[in-house]
């Protein structure tokens, strides 16, 4: 009891340590990152990133300046969002000033000048990597990660750390460090998550970033806010030098993935860092360069066949997310590429599957870095009391749900999560495998160039919403479990009369009859309330595909044109 005790006041004074850290950095900022934009603030953030690349590269723009114009810009999305933890401002503005010495920044790279945004995951040297919890506090090491040192020597210039949730394992973003991040469209609901604080500062007006993604943490915080993201596959985008809720996971790797305010933007930031050979600095990279030729491959072509995914067969798309969809169908239609309707094969056992192997250790990774009396997601919660029900109790739970609820989908998700022997890992990475090769038999069989499907059954969830949607996420998880290049692009906006469905909250149906995935998805939706959120759409390809899927998110893109999602702007830039 006295070490709960003495460990909750550490807890807490810890988490006050943090925030007082950040207000008084924020502070001490020079009054320039307080003043009104001005119209060489707008020039900057309109133009494209090329262009302010080659104008570094010419000496006809200052990098200071740039930096001087996203960090306004960081400010004033942390006022609306709480998506910003650490603030690096100071020490950007010295990298850049001393570009020869450790940590400087090179100027002449490809990224010369352009600030980018990391994930309260990414190791910067002389910052802690909190990753949400308060027992990380004052992990700092001196030196940067191989990922931050890949940035410097492109020319990017980290500026901030963005908000995540504790344990990684949640599309909030919510932790007792930093507190809570809210949506920059509607503050009552999520931005998303893991990746939430990075979409929140892309949404408003931040430029480039890089999360992490194991679920679809970089593709629903995009669905969510309205930013562009891709997961890559793994070893196509460096990952040395994080820190993690879960190291030692391997079942379902997370890999670090690049997003972005627009789409220009997110495929000028892939090629850059591919292009600076990350193989070089991470050796678990893999040593393929930027190949320009599947890109022009997709963009050459009159006519692509591309594959419509309606539903994961566990839970239905929304009205408002159905509706995204069929915009990006009909206009790529109205192009003359071939759409066709797709099932794809074990959807469901590919979610059992991948929540088994992701937290084959029962939840205790995560928990163990937790201090007594700190927060937990209630969804990461929920994910914790089921596996550490005792054997019989579990299995009395199973028979409940089957047979009395009669919901099988709920009890075949919840019968074995437990923590594994290595024996039964062993046995579930043999069945990943075994659907791996079926689905690459079936892709070849259908002969597609890209699937398309909502990134997420609902926009944003409310704040707490994880309680009930936690284990609805087989539209982003799917494609983790086969490791598939995967990307999301903004679409529309929720709206109340378009997006209604049947004139009542749930639909013309009542959310007994559905399972608890279902259940727990469709309970939050309410077009009146998400009037305005973001709804965007995914677009997959298979594994380390990363040229042709921006290629044919270019494609969709330019398909919808005056359709086009409108960004949204910080007041003063409008």
């Amino acid at each position: 009891m006295h070490l709960s005790l003495m460990d909750y006041i550490h807890h807490r004074r810890d988490c006050r340590l943090k925030q007082q850290e950040r207000a008084s950095r924020i502070a001490a900022l020079p009054p320039v990152y307080r003043e009104a934009f001005t119209d060489h603030d707008r020039r900057i953030i309109h133009q494209s990133i090329d262009a302010l690349v080659s104008s570094v590269h010419k000496g006809t723009t200052k990098p200071l300046s740039i930096l001087h114009t996203y960090g306004k810009i960081a400010l004033y999305a942390h006022g609306r969002t709480n998506c910003v933890t650490e603030v690096m401002l100071s020490s950007a503005e010295e990298w850049l000033d001393a570009p020869k010495q450790p940590g400087g920044i090179n100027l002449a790279g490809p990224l010369a000048g352009i600030p980018v945004s990391l994930k309260d995951s990414i190791i910067v040297g002389g910052y802690d990597t909190t990753v949400g919890y308060s027992s990380f506090v004052g992990n700092k090491t001196p030196a940067d990660g191989p990922m931050v040192r890949l940035l410097k020597d492109a020319g990017a210039v980290p500026y901030v750390k963005t908000n995540l949730p504790i344990t990684l394992l949640s599309f909030e973003s919510t932790n007792d460090v930093w507190g809570r991040s809210t949506n920059p469209h509607c503050a009552d609901y999520s931005p998303g998550g893991s990746t939430g604080g990075e979409a929140a500062l892309l949404a408003l007006g931040g430029r480039i970033g890089v999360g992490s993604d194991v679920a679809g943490s970089v593709r629903v915080p995009a669905h969510f806010s309205g930013c562009y993201s891709l997961r890559c596959s793994t070893g196509r985008w460096p990952k040395a030098g994080i820190c993690t809720s879960m190291p030692g996971q391997e079942g379902v790797p997370s890999c670090y993935s690049p997003m972005a305010r627009t789409l220009h933007d997110l495929t000028y930031f892939t090629r850059a860092v591919i292009g600076q050979e990350p193989w070089k600095y991470d050796a678990t990279a893999h040593p393929i360069p930027w190949r320009e030729d599947a890109a022009a491959a997709v963009e050459g072509r009159a006519k692509l066949r591309i594959g419509v995914m309606t539903t994961d067969g566990v839970v239905d798309p929304s009205p408002a997310c159905k509706r995204a969809l069929m915009m990006v169908d009909s206009a790529l239609r109205r192009q003359g590429h071939e759409l066709v309707e797709v099932k794809i094969p074990g959807t469901y056992e590919a979610l059992k599957l991948a929540s088994q192997l992701l937290n084959a250790d029962g939840c205790q990774m995560f928990e163990s870095f937790r201090r007594a009396g700190e927060w937990l997601d209630p969804g990461a919660a929920q994910m914790r009391r089921l596996a550490s029900l005792p054997g019989p109790l579990r299995y009395l739970y199973y028979l409940w749900v089957k047979w009395v609820k009669r919901d099988a989908v709920w009890a075949g998700l919840v019968r074995d999560w437990r923590p594994k022997s290595a024996y039964e890992n062993w046995h579930l990475v043999r069945q990943r495998e075994a659907y791996r090769a079926q689905m690459f038999e079936w892709w070849n069989e259908q002969g597609l160039d890209a699937i398309i499907s909502p990134p997420n059954a609902t926009p944003a969830v409310p704040h707490d919403g994880m309680r009930d949607a936690v284990s609805s996420c087989g539209y982003t998880f799917l494609f983790n479990l086969l490791d598939y290049t995967a990307g999301v692009l903004p679409v529309t906006r929720v709206d109340k009369i378009l997006d209604a469905n049947a004139g009542k909250p749930h639909g013309n149906f009542n959310l007994k009859e559905l399972n608890r995935v279902a259940q727990g998805a469709w309970k939050h939706y309410d077009p009146v309330r998400m009037h305005g959120l973001p709804v965007g759409v995914q677009v997959v390809g298979r594994r380390l595909e990363e040229e042709k899927v921006l290629a044919v998110m270019k494609r969709i893109e330019d398909a919808l044109g005056e359709d086009k999602y409108p960004l949204l702007y910080p007041a003063d830039l409008d």
